[in-house]
């Protein structure tokens, strides 16, 4: 006797339910667009679309005078420069931050429950990391301007803290996330906590940690940009001054050096990630 196949569905099986999370996700959608006034049919109205038009006809041609260029050459590589430092200090604040905070480092924490006071000064520092990714570097750029002034030290400090804060917190989440017994194994048998995160958590963890930290890198490049329109230099601070001159040229140069700086820091972290694979 021949097994006869199982007809195939006409209709979705779970269609219903999908419908109904639409529908929830409508009514709990409805009176955010409201509070919000968000009405982006006001984009195709008529008026709308003759300044969109003005706008976007403005930035051609892009600027190309050998001055000018040369100038932004100026201007993104301090960009970068931001970005990098800003980075950089970020790791020197996130990578001690992460060490002491995390749970498959503590010693305290092989017999099972962690010890009072490692478990007091580890939710301490996570409370600091909370505090200093809260801030938006754009707040710190504004504070930092007011005490060391204009220019990119505002930039580099403001991008510090924040991302600190952001580096630390995935860290964190990374290391523990990842399997621990290596780690737990060399602390059981008189580890340091260093020497345990170098040859037991850094190995498995090292592709994942190295993308999110180009990752952040390529963040803090488009943040020294905005940082650039309070004052905090690199080539945002080019762009404000091109956009209050209404000169939409030099404003498409150097969003088009801008979107090749994100071109490189997104092929820099896939040839990291294939490095480490």
């Amino acid at each position: 006797m021949s097994d006869l196949a199982t007809p195939a569905p006409q209709r979705d099986p779970a269609w219903l339910g999908r419908l109904g999370w639409m529908a929830l996700a409508l009514v709990l959608l409805w009176p955010l667009g409201v509070a919000t006034e968000f009405k982006p049919w006001m984009l195709f109205e008529a008026e709308s679309l003759r300044m969109s038009r003005r706008f976007v006809g403005s930035f051609f041609p892009p600027a190309i005078e050998p001055s000018f260029l040369a100038l932004v050459a100026r201007e993104t590589w301090r960009t970068v420069a931001i970005a990098t430092a800003g980075i950089t200090l970020a790791l020197g604040l996130a990578i001690p931050l992460t060490l002491l905070s995390t749970r498959a480092l503590s010693i305290s924490a092989l017999s099972g429950r962690m010890a009072p006071v490692p478990a007091l000064v580890r939710q301490a520092l996570r409370w600091l990391l909370i505090v200093l990714r809260s801030v938006p570097e754009l707040v710190w750029a504004l504070v930092f301007v007011r005490v060391v002034g204009l220019g990119a030290t505002a930039g580099v400090l403001a991008i510090a803290l924040t991302y600190g804060g952001m580096l630390g917190k995935v860290y964190g989440e990374i290391l523990e996330s990842g399997e621990a017994h290596v780690t737990q194994t060399l602390l059981r048998n008189g580890s340091g906590r260093l020497q345990a995160f170098c040859y037991g958590l850094l190995p498995q963890n090292a592709a994942e940690l190295t993308s999110y930290t180009v990752y952040r890198w390529e963040c803090a490049i488009r943040s020294s940009v905005v940082l650039g329109f309070v004052g905090a230099g690199g080539l945002g601070q080019q762009m404000d001054n091109s956009m209050k001159m209404f000169n939409g040229g030099e404003v498409a140069t150097m969003l088009l050096v801008f979107v090749a700086l994100v071109a490189l820091a997104d092929h820099t972290s896939a040839w990291l990630r294939r490095a480490l694979g």
